[in-house]
């Protein structure tokens, strides 16, 4: 074969495999254009948002305290005898000064008696004594009387008036203990379980008395917070009483409102704790003694906060962030600086603003730049539900 021939040959083969692949290649990047042109973006994500909002904001520091009886006596006789009335009812409420039992006074006004029998005989001796005392007197400043009588005489009514005093302080003392015949409350309060019965005899040495009375209005509380707080509290205290407000363990319910009234002189050494007492009116009796409960301390209320709802603020690596919708709904991660979490509201002292819009429920399947659908309403509502379930599957 001429080598002229095979040239031409070769040319031609290669012209045709060029052209084959440039067709391939065209026809590869056509389809793949029409493939990615097929495929539609991703729908937007549906998520509840809220919009941050400035306003008053109070700033508490929280701690669990317990409820002490402002006063608690224990009821005792401090004489011997037998009860003859009971006249409280367990659990009543009682004030100062209201019979609570009867001891039976008969042998205390027996010796009354007999006491102020006495006293009427010496009195009698007394006069007789102090007449025939002016008699020798008269009679010694004529001389018909020796010195020495008068001075007698003298001793005697002496001895008398002595015993005339002898005899009224005995007699108040037998009333003194006539008056311990009444059991009667000390303090304004609730009583407790009786511990003696109608019929029996009641003793001054008894251990549990009568009754127990505790005064719960007003009533105190013991609470702890951080020894970290201590000079802020001293500060805020220096400027005014400073409010305190107690919730039940679930922080459900507000028990009551009431005022700080001392911090401890000690920090306790074990655990790097304060300890503050507080004072409640507790008219409506929902704090008890011995009563586990929820401390809301108010330092300040801070002017112009920025509040969110807490469930927006998420924890990553570098700290607290939300998912802040913009304009274009599109979720952006910021961080934030948060203050404090109360009642369902987060404080944010950095990374947002007034008006901004953030997410709510529904971050978990968000990423930094993912198109976001806002529900409103039933949805929104039924989102949240969706949102708990899911969460609680591990």
């Amino acid at each position: 074969m001429p080598d002229r021939w095979r040239d031409n040959h070769d040319n031609g083969a290669g012209r045709l495999l060029v052209l084959a692949g440039g067709g391939f290649w065209y026809f590869k990047r056509s389809l793949t254009s029409e493939q990615a042109a097929a495929v539609p973006e991703p729908a937007p994500i549906p998520v509840v948002a809220t919009t941050v909002t400035s306003g008053n904001v109070p700033i508490f520091l929280t701690g669990v305290g317990t409820v002490i009886a402002y006063n608690t006596d224990l009821v005792r006789s401090q004489i011997q005898g037998q009860i003859t009335q009971i006249t409280f009812v367990e659990g009543q409420t009682v004030k100062a000064g209201d019979l609570l039992a009867q001891i039976d006074p008969r042998p205390y006004q027996a010796e009354i008696e007999q006491l102020t029998a006495n006293l009427a005989r010496d009195n009698a001796q007394l006069e007789n004594a102090q007449a025939n005392l002016s008699r020798y007197t008269q009679l010694g400043n004529k001389g018909y009387a020796t010195p020495q009588l008068i001075q007698t005489q003298q001793a005697q009514v002496a001895q008398l008036q002595s015993a005339v005093k002898a005899d009224q302080a005995q007699i108040d003392e037998a009333k003194i203990q006539l008056s311990y015949t009444r059991l009667t409350s000390p303090i304004p309060g609730v009583t407790g379980v009786r511990q003696i019965d109608v019929g029996n005899i009641i003793h001054p040495t008894d251990p549990n008395g009568l009754v127990v009375v505790t005064q719960i209005e007003p009533i105190s509380l013991i609470f702890t917070l951080p020894e970290s707080y201590l000079p802020r509290i001293q500060e805020e205290m220096a400027k005014g009483p400073l409010k305190v407000i107690a919730y039940s363990q679930d922080n459900k319910i507000k028990l009551d409102e009431g005022k700080l009234l001392l911090v401890d002189n000690e920090i306790v050494q074990t655990t790097g704790s304060i300890q503050l007492k507080a004072e409640f009116p507790n008219a409506a009796h929902r704090l008890w003694p011995g009563q586990l409960v929820n401390v809301n301390l108010l330092l300040e209320t801070r002017k112009d906060g920025l509040t969110i709802a807490a469930s927006a603020v998420q924890q990553g690596q570098n700290g607290s962030y939300v998912y802040v919708v913009t304009p274009d709904k599109t979720a952006l991660l910021r961080s934030v600086k948060v203050g404090q979490i109360s009642q369902g509201q987060a404080l944010i002292d950095d990374g947002l603003k007034a008006n901004e819009t953030v997410v709510v429920d529904g971050q978990y399947r968000l990423q930094q730049g993912s198109r976001v659908k806002e529900l409103h309403g039933k949805a929104a509502t039924e989102a949240d539900l969706q949102s708990s379930v899911q969460k609680a599957i591990p």
